[in-house]
């Protein structure tokens, strides 16, 4: 710490050869290949341009270079040196300063400062050009219809994916550096006037005290500083790739959080209900989205209890009805069922990450070594019953229904809880672990915001939203979970 506040007490001096010892000391000019300096005499003195090879785009720093060359050749004579060189920096954003710390963080970031002889303030100048892929549809959040746009790792490209869908002077971008090494940028987003005053401000304040070397894993990082999330399994906050699902969140008062070189943005709050929503219900008539929607639930809830219910069933087949008897292994088998079934659901999981690590053209062949070689055999030789691999494979497909993909892994966990209770209390443990399971996320809150909104607490309009994809025009009211300054999202009387 103390060493961060006498970097942040220098300032730069007019004797410009202390500045450029100090600068090749701490820049390691000459060591790092990708730290320059080009010197050059304009008017009588010597300036100094400072820059990061591959962060910058020569272009820009070509045509200022021209420029100044092209000053320095008229040979005019001029009183104010300093004013004249800012006059011939041809670019839209030039900014000024007399701190050391800021000139060499914002050089760090992709752009360049520019030193003069006599001076005891830089120039900053925005030249930066960070490697990045194109936009894309991300793989995660596909859609049949709509944008193929998504967010890239670059946090201008990122912003300027929100603001082409949201072109109102309100909207805000304020950025700031977190890291004391890594000096990332995360852009905070909202709309000025929608978004609660009181959640920026705790945001801001988490974010301002998070005090690390770097926050290289980016969003997650971010996650976990601003949430305190601990052991709960479940996710707190809503990642999206897409632009017109953060932007859609903004307008109805959410705040999204931006983490340079992450291609993922944060959404805040959420409740439960946000992580089991697709844009493609949005995509498709009201009447569509709304069995989308059924369909997704049902498959959540499904794949959740039914491996739990169906050993329930299989220990205590006294509980079936009669029209029922037929659910259940026909045949003994060596290994007990719940060891079956706890075997088959690690094999899943071994599937899901070595089909991660696997490149694209193996995956198909992966997928036909676990389905014919692996499960078939293993129900030829008696280690699996065929119900076992039916069951798991169903709770596996519900689960990858889930359009968010933490809320998916956390869902997996609970289930294998609720099966290892089953199997040691069987109907109290099945009953038990389901209330405990309501009771968690109840006390579950997310920036003091409850996690089961709008089921609890009950608010009929909001969770009649949730069980039916409405139509955009009869949505008049933002969510009341955000607490936004304007309620009214469109009012009854037409616009002119």
């Amino acid at each position: 710490m103390n060493q961060a506040s006498n970097k942040q007490e220098e300032t730069i001096s007019d004797d410009i050869h202390i500045n450029e010892k100090k600068l090749a000391e701490r820049l390691g000019i000459g060591k790092s290949f990708d730290v320059g300096v080009r010197k050059l005499p304009v008017l009588g003195r010597e300036i100094q341009l400072y820059y990061v090879t591959g962060l910058t785009d020569n272009n820009y720093i070509i045509e200022l270079l021209k420029e100044l060359m092209d000053l320095d050749a008229r040979g005019r004579k001029t009183d104010d040196v300093k004013q004249a060189i800012k006059n011939h920096l041809t670019h839209v954003q030039v900014e000024e300063t007399s701190s050391m710390e800021i000139a060499i963080t914002k050089m760090l970031s992709g752009l360049i400062f520019i030193l003069v002889e006599g001076e005891n303030e830089a120039f900053i100048i925005d030249v930066r050009m960070y490697p990045t892929r194109s936009p894309e549809e991300p793989d995660t959040e596909r859609v049949v219809r709509g944008s193929r746009d998504g967010y890239t790792e670059n946090i201008i490209i990122n912003t300027a994916l929100t603001r082409r869908r949201i072109r109102d002077e309100r909207l805000r971008h304020e950025i700031m550096q977190v890291g004391v090494r890594s000096k990332t940028d995360i852009c905070i987003s909202y709309v000025d006037g929608i978004a609660d005053p009181s959640l920026i401000k705790i945001i801001k304040k988490e974010l301002s005290s998070i005090n690390i070397d770097g926050i290289t894993m980016t969003d997650k990082i971010v996650e976990e500083y601003l949430v305190k999330q601990g052991t709960n399994p479940f996710p707190l906050v809503r990642y999206t790739e897409r632009p017109d699902v953060a932007a859609t969140h903004l307008l109805e008062g959410h705040v999204v959080i931006i983490v340079d070189t992450s291609p993922s943005v944060i959404i805040a709050p959420t409740t439960l209900f946000h992580h089991v929503q697709h844009a493609e219900e949005y995509r498709q008539s009201v009447a569509i989205g709304t069995f989308l929607r059924w369909v997704r639930f049902t498959g959540i809830l499904f794949s959740l209890f039914i491996l739990p219910f169906w050993l329930l069933m299989v220990i205590q087949p006294s509980l079936l009805p009669s029209a029922l008897e037929y659910i259940g292994p026909n045949k003994t088998n060596n290994i007990p069922i719940f060891v079956q079934i706890i075997l088959a659901e690690l094999g899943i999981e071994l599937l899901r990450m070595a089909a991660i690590h696997t490149p694209s053209p193996l995956a198909t062949a992966l997928g036909l070594v676990a389905a014919l070689l692996i499960g078939e055999i293993a129900i030829e030789v008696g280690l699996f019953t065929s119900e076992v691999i039916l069951y798991v494979a169903l709770g596996a497909i519900g689960m990858f229904a889930t359009p968010s993909y933490e809320l998916g892994v956390a869902m997996r966990v609970v289930r294998l809880i609720l099966i290892t209770l089953v199997a040691l209390f069987k109907v109290p443990g099945f009953v038990v672990g389901t209330m405990l399971l309501i009771l968690f996320l109840v006390r579950t809150k997310t920036f003091n915001k409850p996690y089961l909104w709008p089921f609890i607490p009950f608010d009929p309009p909001a969770i009649w939203q949730i069980f039916i994809r409405a139509s955009v025009p009869t949505l008049r009211w933002r969510p009341s979970i955000v607490h936004p300054q304007d309620p009214i999202r469109q009012s009854k009387e037409p616009t002119n």
